[in-house]
């Protein structure tokens, strides 16, 4: 059957993808897995409990959850009875909560756990709503999703088809708020023909034999949510990790053939990796950091020629399997969004025989718009790969990327202000991204248009290309690059703390705290000599001058960074007035 709307996909899977383990999350340490027709059955008792409470087509419903399975269930039994679903992220704000409740006039929200409970039942009594809220999980005084369910198992009379049939591609699906990195949320429109034309189209990537993953980005974010679709349209079944903290332990329990993931993940993967190998002596790391270098140095399609392919034969049987094994030893390909991934990163990993498949979108273009492929020809490293079929790509005279084709969304909730903004005349999405097209196909991004910021000397700085290639370094866990209307750019930096204690211990310099660390003048200067070696490979007026170190890593319960973990630069900045202060108006503080 043709997919036309998001919950078709259901019918495609009763037909063709009966299994065991559509979907599964962990209940107290043990796999909790939905069959299909389990999934279906319960996802049709939802959706007729909604018609039930007197949910209607258009009317908003929410999800704040965590990612479980109970989710996805909840989800299609929304969108299939003609709802539209609202994700909010477990860690917004109780303004956002409040603004979101509001402005999307949300009658029903569904949560997972008590603190979730406790937040929107506050959001709640603030508004003076009539919310209903239903949890996932038992909480005394609160009423449970399966009340729901049983009312819906109450009422089989109710004909679903008949709600199914009422829905056309081009109707609401969805309503996701973002901020970004500045700004109140804005509320985007995604249709159901919007994230059809993304998964299918997004789906061929995938190669064959491709039927397990794991996930763990949030659900809440279009990347992870679409791809959620893309593997049930290909009748892939999912397991949702326990926690981030246990996603080493679940990869090498369910043996994935893939999941998707962000550059920060894999930078640690990899700085994990070179920390075990640094561990080795004689032979074996000697051995180690020759596959390592040679991983480095990786060219797609065999560009190093026949004695490096050789080579890395070797390497792969000797090192690069045990990567392989430590990632459960199934893996076809990895799929990489939400930020620029390092080249080096991109190519030791396909080196490795894990290819990762760098992308690129925004919530607005539902969100893929280009990818690398697996096969000949797909991909570039360096670039986040070729626009997908039906989505033409243009870069505008300033160097922004423009986006047009069936996945730009339909426009933002009750603002066709910010509409008219950015989406112009010709339909043209604009990204606020600056971009280039290499060889006319392959898309790569420089950075954000609003990021790029002018020194008082009159030149142009791109702060992404800058903290991309500090972050190359060991030492350097996190960076924001900074300067606008200033002399010069500085860099405010997270280190890694981990390395600079081994680094410290070495050194015979005593440190205990984090607040030692970045105080201690050593210290300091090495992450000088590590900033100042990176610095070579940029122009005068864009190497960084001076540093400041904090004592605690950006977060997203911090505020210092999105659901996708991009940078909240505004709220850096304010939030380190004093030590940007510091940074323009001592004149005593060293530079490079």
């Amino acid at each position: 059957m043709a997919v036309t709307r998001i919950f078709d996909l259901l019918e495609q899977c009763r037909a063709n993808y009966q299994k065991e383990d559509m979907v599964a999350g962990k209940q107290n340490g043990a796999w909790r897995r939905y069959s299909t027709n389990e999934f279906l059955e319960l996802t049709d008792n939802l959706s007729r409990g909604l018609i039930a409470l007197g949910i209607k087509k258009g009317d908003k419903v929410a999800i704040m959850s965590g990612n479980r399975p109970e989710w996805n269930i909840s989800d299609f039994g929304i969108i299939q009875m003609g709802a539209t679903q609202v994700p909010m992220y477990p860690t917004l704000g109780d303004g956002d909560v409040r603004y979101i409740l509001e402005d999307a006039e949300v009658k029903i929200a569904f949560v997972s756990d008590q603190p979730l409970f406790e937040k929107l039942n506050k959001a709640r009594l603030i508004l003076d709503s009539d919310l209903k809220i239903y949890t996932f999980d038992q909480i005394a005084g609160a009423a449970n999703w399966h009340e729901l369910i049983q009312l819906g198992n109450d009422h089989k009379a109710i004909n679903l088809d008949a709600y199914r049939n009422e829905v056309t591609p081009d109707d609401l699906l969805t309503l996701i708020y973002t901020s970004g990195t500045t700004g109140t949320p804005k509320g985007v429109m995604l249709t159901h023909n919007n994230l059809v034309s993304n998964v299918v189209n997004s789906s061929v990537m995938y190669p064959p034999g491709f039927s397990k993953a794991l996930s763990f980005l949030p659900l809440s974010h279009i990347f992870e949510r679409m791809v959620l679709y893309m593997y049930f349209y290909l009748g892939v079944s999912v397991y949702y990790a326990e926690s981030m903290e246990t996603i080493v332990a679940d990869i090498n329990d369910v043996k994935p053939h893939g999941f998707t993931t962000v550059p920060r993940l894999l930078e640690k993967v990899y700085d994990r990796i070179v920390a075990k190998g640094a561990e080795l002596t004689g032979v074996k790391r000697k051995l180690f950091f020759w596959a390592l270098n040679l991983g480095l140095q990786y060219e797609l399609e065999g560009k190093n020629g026949s004695w490096y392919e050789f080579k890395l034969k070797i390497a792969n049987k000797i090192i690069f399997s045990k990567w392989r094994a430590a990632l459960g030893g199934n893996i076809l390909a990895l799929v990489s969004g939400g930020a620029a991934l390092q080249p080096r990163l991109a190519r030791v990993f396909w080196a490795a025989q894990i290819p990762v498949l760098e992308g690129y979108g925004l919530t607005e273009t539902s969100p893929v718009i280009t990818v690398n492929g697996l096969y000949k020809g797909q991909a570039k490293f360096g670039t986040v790969g070729k626009p997908l079929k039906d989505v033409e790509v243009k870069i505008a005279a300033d160097g922004e990327i423009l986006c047009k084709g069936p996945n730009v969304m339909k426009g933002y909730y009750n603002r066709p202000d910010l509409t008219a903004e950015t989406i112009d005349e010709q339909g043209y999405f604009h990204t606020g991204d600056i971009g280039e097209l290499i060889d006319g196909i392959y898309l790569r991004i420089t950075d954000r248009k609003k990021e790029i910021f002018k020194t008082a000397g009159g030149k142009y700085v791109a702060p992404q290309v800058l903290e991309n290639k500090f972050k190359e370094s060991i030492f350097i866990e996190q960076v924001m690059v900074l300067g606008e209307n200033e002399r010069f750019p500085s860099a405010l930096i997270v280190p890694s703390f981990e390395k600079l204690k081994d680094w410290c211990a070495k050194m015979e310099i005593p440190v205990s705290s984090t607040a030692e660390i970045i105080k201690n003048k050593a210290v300091i200067n090495k992450i000088y000599e590590e900033v100042e070696h990176y610095n070579s490979e940029f122009g005068h007026w864009e190497r960084v001058k001076k540093i400041e170190l904090l004592p605690a890593e950006w977060t997203i319960e911090g505020g210092e960074m999105t659901p996708k973990l991009s940078l909240k630069r505004k709220f850096i900045l304010d939030k380190n007035k004093a030590l940007i202060e510091k940074i323009y108006r001592n004149s005593e503080q060293i530079e490079i």
